[in-house]
C-alpha cells in the first residue's frame, strides 16, 4: 500500500502527483499543478487547515521551512503526524530534496523528468556576461530577493546578480526609489507571489527595462525545472534586446 499523503508545497505537490500517482490524498489551495490534480484542499500554505488534514489520516506530510509556519507544522506532530520539512536554498540542494521526498513517498524508480532537469542544469554553459537586476517579489510595500534564496540561485546560473544577494535578510522590504537608485540592467519581475502583469509592475521603474517571468519556473523546485532555464533565459533576453 503506498502512502497516504498531503502536501503543503505546491512544486513538491506536482513532483509527488507526477512521479507517484495516487500517493496524495490533499494539497493546498496555491496547489495549481498539475491542472487536473483532483485531491482534498486543505487551506493555504501559510494557513493549512490542520483539523481537514487530519480527517485524511495522512501516513505523511510534505512541508517546506521557508513556504509553511512551524506552529502548524508541529501541531500535525502533536497529533501523531509524520511531517518531512525540506529545505531549498539553492538548485544543487532542490534536486536532493527532490529525491529524498520523492523516496519518502514511494516511489519505484527516480523519475525521468528529475533526470532530465538535473541533465539541463549541468550542461548549461557559463553565460557570456553577467547581468545585474533587481528582482521585487511584493508590492506594497516592496520586496526583492535577498540573500540565500532558490530564485537567487536559480538566477545567478543564468548569469543574473541580483543587487540585494548580500543583504541581510533573504526578502528585505526596500523603498521604490531605493530600488530605482541602484540602477539595475533588468528588473526580473515573477507572477507570484504578486502577480506582476505588464500593467502592474514596470510603470513603477520608468526608462529600465523588465523581464516578466512565470514565478513557477523562477520559484518551484519540481518537474518545472526542466524547462526552467529556457523560459526564464528568454524573457530575460527579450527584456534586454
Amino acid at each position: 500500500m503506498p502512502p497516504r499523503v498531503v502536501s503543503l508545497v505546491p512544486s513538491l505537490t506536482e513532483a509527488i502527483a507526477l512521479s507517484v500517482p495516487g500517493t496524495l490524498v490533499g494539497a493546498t489551495d496555491w496547489c495549481s499543478h498539475p491542472a487536473d490534480l483532483d485531491v482534498t484542499r486543505v487551506g493555504g500554505t501559510k494557513n493549512p487547515k490542520p483539523e481537514q488534514i487530519l480527517a485524511l489520516a495522512p501516513d505523511l506530510v510534505i512541508a517546506n521551512e521557508e513556504e509553511n509556519r512551524e506552529p502548524d507544522l508541529a501541531a500535525l506532530r502533536a497529533a501523531g503526524v509524520e511531517v518531512l520539512v525540506t529545505e531549498v536554498r539553492n538548485v544543487s540542494q532542490a534536486f536532493r530534496e527532490l529525491e529524498r521526498v520523492l523516496t519518502a513517498c514511494g516511489t519505484a524508480a527516480r523519475p525521468r523528468w528529475l533526470d532530465e532537469a538535473e541533465e539541463t542544469w549541468s550542461a548549461l554553459r557559463p553565460p557570456d556576461r553577467r547581468t545585474t537586476a533587481v528582482v521585487p517579489i511584493w508590492r506594497r510595500p516592496w520586496m526583492v530577493l535577498g540573500r540565500d534564496t532558490f530564485a537567487g540561485d536559480v538566477l545567478s546560473r543564468l548569469g543574473v546578480d541580483h543587487a540585494y544577494a548580500s543583504h541581510p535578510d533573504r526578502y528585505p522590504r526596500v523603498p521604490l526609489d531605493e530600488l530605482r537608485a541602484t540602477a539595475p540592467d533588468v528588473v526580473v519581475l515573477p507572477d507570484e507571489p504578486y502577480a506582476f502583469t505588464a500593467e502592474d509592475g514596470p510603470e513603477a521603474f520608468p526608462g529600465l527595462p523588465c523581464a516578466l517571468v512565470s514565478g513557477r519556473h523562477l520559484t518551484w523546485y519540481g518537474p518545472s525545472l526542466a524547462e526552467a532555464p529556457r523560459a526564464l533565459g528568454e524573457a530575460l533576453r527579450a527584456a534586454l534586446r
